[in-house]
């Protein structure tokens, strides 16, 4: 995946549509939670065989993709405001969760 171009398709989405003075940090962290809200709607009181289940059914599945594009969408944005590499904060992430996490064994 190209983040950039992907981060450029963006911003070119929201140009067309003069939304870019709507899209503060602030603002872009609190779409991205309501977005986060509705993806947990569709999880809410299974139990974790129903939610393993959601994955083989096509449509809920469907609407479940569509949540986590919508969350992954605002938070590229907000990397994109906040001039942030979040492929590379991503990867020193990992890289402090293997060292606080370690292998077992």
């Amino acid at each position: 995946m190209d983040l950039p171009a992907l981060q450029q398709q963006l911003r070119d989405f929201v140009a067309a549509r003069d939304w870019a003075r709507y899209h503060t940090p602030k603002n872009l962290v609190m779409a991205m939670s309501v977005e986060m809200a509705e993806l947990v709607e569709h999880f809410q009181w299974l139990t974790p065989e129903e939610s393993q289940a959601l994955a083989h059914d096509e449509i809920k599945r469907d609407l479940v993709e569509q949540e986590m594009a919508d969350v992954m969408l605002y938070m590229l944005q907000l990397a994109d405001v906040m001039n942030v590499d979040i492929e590379d904060a991503m990867l020193r992430k990992m890289k402090l969760n293997a060292i606080k996490h370690p292998p077992r064994g």
